[in-house]
């Protein structure tokens, strides 16, 4: 682990940082440790974030407190199947005092942005969102604007409502570097809700840290030292995706009907570097790559109608394949 080009005093850096989003974070919410891990993996990584649960967990909130603790812009798209292309990305006025088209920005020139039930917009919407994603920029009028150089995506949906909704092609999903799944809070959670909601502690407060913040632990986080042997087990676990029958059972294999692409090999790198930068490491473990196998891969992984018939969930899939990967 000497390979790492990391200095104590940038570790002791990051740690100070994160502890302050963290504590920022818990003033707001109750619980959602696991979403609050998730989101700090896509703040290091840059990368975008899926979230799926049913209304009311707070998905919302927990956007807007990440974007405050770090004093970025924040916007929100509530997607509907009537939303158009240029509603999120802007188009080209007519501004009929000088003669001339004028370019109006669309609410995607953000830091954090929040796209709610994603699922309800068309597919020509979906689409337009691939080139801000995977490309940091868009295209208006011919002409191409870049992104903020933090730009986050956070986009929600809801599992349960069909009805109304498009489902999100591989491609899509793909550009996810998590996808994360938010249960109920417990009994306890709720209460002490209801008991900061009644002591309305939910007020904003002054952000903790700044951009620059989110930059120096995004190039950190570069920096994080990877042996190859975790990039091989990394490697293997993404090639037994695509080739179930070697790595499974045939009363498992059978339910795969598509594997990961090499964006979950490269996810599963980015994001692991970032959460040993969370637990104060300036490598990566084995272990940090097995802790990501839900989030990584859920939305890798196509099973087939067997599977929903037989009621097969993707993580027993997940957790099959990585228990018969030899870890290094």
């Amino acid at each position: 682990m000497e390979n790492s080009n990391i200095l104590d005093e940038e570790i002791n850096k990051a740690t100070d940082i994160l502890n302050k989003i963290s504590a920022y974070y818990s003033t707001r919410i109750v619980g959602q440790e696991q979403l609050q891990k998730s989101l700090l993996i896509s703040l290091i990584s840059n990368g975008h974030i899926l979230i799926e649960s049913v209304p009311g967990l707070a998905k919302t909130t927990a956007a807007k407190t990440l974007t405050d603790a770090v004093n970025g812009k924040f916007a929100r798209i509530q997607c509907t199947p009537d939303l158009l292309p240029s509603d999120i990305m802007g188009s080209q006025i007519f501004n009929y005092t000088t003669n001339t088209f004028e370019t109006k920005l669309g609410p995607i020139y953000a830091n954090f942005v929040l796209l709610d039930e994603i699922n309800r917009s068309s597919a020509k919407t979906q689409s337009a969102m691939l080139e801000a994603m995977q490309e940091h920029q868009t295209t208006i009028g011919g002409e191409t604007y870049k992104l903020p150089e933090v730009f986050i995506a956070i986009a929600t949906q809801n599992p349960i409502e069909q009805e109304g909704t498009y489902m999100l092609s591989e491609a899509q999903l793909d550009r996810f570097i998590i996808k994360e799944q938010l249960n109920y809070p417990s009994i306890n959670e709720e209460i002490e809700i209801l008991n900061r909601i009644e002591n309305n502690v939910f007020e904003t407060s002054e952000a903790v840290l700044n951009l620059d913040d989110v930059k120096f632990l995004q190039n950190l986080s570069k920096k994080v030292y990877i042996d190859h042997a975790v990039k091989q087990y990394i490697v293997n676990i993404i090639y037994a995706t695509r080739n179930p029958q070697k790595a499974l059972p045939p009363n498992l294999a059978k339910y795969v009907s598509m594997g990961s692409s090499t964006r979950g090999a490269i996810s599963f790198m980015q994001a692991s570097k970032a959460l040993a930068l969370i637990r104060g490491r300036k490598y990566v473990t084995p272990d940090d790559v097995k802790d990501l196998r839900y989030s990584i891969l859920r939305h890798r992984i196509a099973l087939n109608y067997s599977a929903v018939a037989d009621n097969v969930s993707v993580e027993q899939i997940i957790d099959a394949l990585v228990n018969n990967i030899k870890t290094p």
